[in-house]
């Protein structure tokens, strides 16, 4: 009998610097051209019903550079639990120039929340397939939910970012009698920030954090250190914060811009936390493509890109 029990409610992944649209409205349109990104993470490797999630996004400018629109689609699955999410986002740039940038977003979103039970098993081998405790095969409810976002690129170098995907939060237990506490959605606060700080004229240092907030949890953090190569090849390590140990886990990360427009990328994470015996860690692969090139000005010919790829 458990008397209470939290987890984790939203999504993560160790590539973050690839999918600010997941987490913040207002990134939608910020490339500049139109593009979709793809990830895929299988979280704890090992574990039966370990967490499996992806997503597919499309964002792009919308009649003009200033505004932006977007759409995210994702899953998650755990244990017996499935979750679907969709969203679709909307940006304006406040700040319009060739050295800064200010964009504020706005999102609807709805998600579906599904236990199947028909997967669970029992514990002895020899008995029924199906736990038979259950009365029922599959629960599923739908929330609606709205979230709002703040993204800002300056200089040329630097990004910071706020949002608040959802700010609604919605009762999403079982239980209806008023008298026990149930389970509800919370508030999840995202900052992020980055740079891009050149060594010399084909290398460039990057660094990124990703900082995350939920009531009851401690401030949670993943912190990036990446090496881009002539805007071909990143590669870099990452830490999550967590765990006994105050890490959770420990991540390397590959990025290949395989065409100008098609990129290709892989994490994978070392478990640090006590569970670490148990599992062989987490991977995700990451897919992303701009449907279209940046336009070309300058001597040349030469693609004159308001932002690297990497900073968008």
């Amino acid at each position: 009998m458990a008397v209470v029990a939290n987890a984790q409610q939203d999504h993560q992944y160790t590539q973050f610097m690839y999918n600010k649209l997941l987490v913040n409205p207002a990134y939608a349109g910020a490339r500049g051209v139109p593009s979709i990104t793809a990830m895929y993470r299988n979280q704890w490797t090992g574990f039966d019903g370990a967490p499996q999630s992806a997503f597919i996004s499309l964002s792009a400018p919308f009649l003009s550079p200033r505004v932006g629109v977007g759409a995210v689609l994702s899953h998650q699955q755990a244990g017996l639990n499935r979750d679907f999410f969709g969203n679709l986002a909307y940006s304006y740039d406040l700040i319009y120039s060739e050295q800064a940038s200010l964009r504020v977003g706005v999102q609807g979103s709805v998600r579906s929340l599904a236990i199947n039970f028909s997967e669970a098993t029992t514990a002895d081998p020899g008995g029924p397939a199906i736990d038979p405790s259950l009365v029922t095969n599959r629960v599923n409810d739908v929330y609606g939910n709205v979230g709002a976002g703040i993204y800002g690129t300056f200089l040329k170098k630097y990004y910071v970012g706020f949002s608040l995907p959802r700010i609604y939060s919605n009762v999403i237990g079982l239980n209806t009698n008023a008298q026990f506490a149930t389970a509800k959605e919370y508030r999840h606060y995202y900052g992020t920030a980055g740079a891009i700080l050149p060594i010399n004229k084909d290398i460039k240092l990057l660094p990124a954090v990703l900082i995350k907030y939920v009531y009851g949890a401690p401030l949670d953090a993943d912190i990036n250190l990446n090496l881009d190569v002539r805007e071909k090849i990143t590669f870099g390590v990452s830490g999550r914060l967590g765990g006994d140990s105050g890490l959770e886990s420990a991540d390397l990360l590959v990025f290949w811009q395989a065409t100008p427009l098609v990129g290709i990328g892989a994490a994978y994470d070392f478990t640090l936390s006590r569970i670490r015996d148990y599992t062989a860690g987490s991977f995700e692969l990451l897919l992303q493509a701009d449907l279209k090139q940046q336009p070309k000005k300058g001597k040349k010919g030469k693609k004159n890109m308001a932002n690297p790829r990497f900073f968008l």
